[in-house]
């Protein structure tokens, strides 16, 4: 059902589903974002993202690009600095979002993972179509409205499993050099 052209590290790679003829899936449930990061980012990408867009349409859009932050301990993540007005929402059970604002441009759409008092969290950096966390908030209309939305409840964003289950691999992630080498190097981002 997908053409699919793939770089040799993933990162701006070409991926084109018939979304057309996608169908309609199940809503992930809580018991999917309440656990461990590293075991739920693995299992995004291939899953729908649903939005409504601001035609009050919805628009379906496979995930295909995701990185894991590991709470406290790593580095890379927000939460490594403690629990601020900011990272207040990575502290709450998982499937809620955390949205943060960088570069004074872009809103950035994070899924909280784990039960409530681990910050944890999955950075969507692509979709169909919009390669990029920037361009895929702008593009879809995500902003700080976002913050602490529920997606196992929401009626403007959630995501499905339709059972596509494309060949997801593994690398670090992007930009956390800040992080030191150890932290900069985990393979925590999963890309089809």
């Amino acid at each position: 059902m997908a053409e699919k052209r793939y770089s040799e590290n993933g990162m701006n790679s070409i991926t084109k589903f018939l979304t057309e003829t996608m169908t309609t899936g199940a809503r992930l449930t809580r018991d999917f974002y309440t656990r461990d990061v590293l075991d739920v980012a693995p299992e995004i990408p291939g899953k729908i993202m649903v939005v409504r867009l601001a035609d009050r349409s919805f628009g379906r859009y496979i995930i295909t690009e995701v990185e894991a932050y590991r709470g406290t301990e790593d580095k890379a993540c927000h939460a490594s600095k403690g629990r601020t007005v900011r990272t207040e929402i990575m502290y709450h059970e998982g499937g809620r979002l955390y949205i943060y604002f960088i570069y004074g441009i872009y809103w950035m759409l994070n899924i909280v993972t784990e039960h409530e008092g681990i910050p944890q969290a999955v950075l969507i950096r692509g979709v169909e179509n919009y390669p990029g966390p920037g361009k895929l908030t702008r593009s879809l209309g995500i902003d700080k409205s976002f913050y602490g939305e529920d997606l196992v409840s929401s009626e403007r964003i959630w995501i499905e499993d339709t059972g596509f289950k494309p060949p997801v691999k593994n690398s670090t992630r992007i930009g956390v050099d800040y992080a030191g080498e150890y932290w900069k190097s985990r393979p925590w981002r999963y890309f089809i």
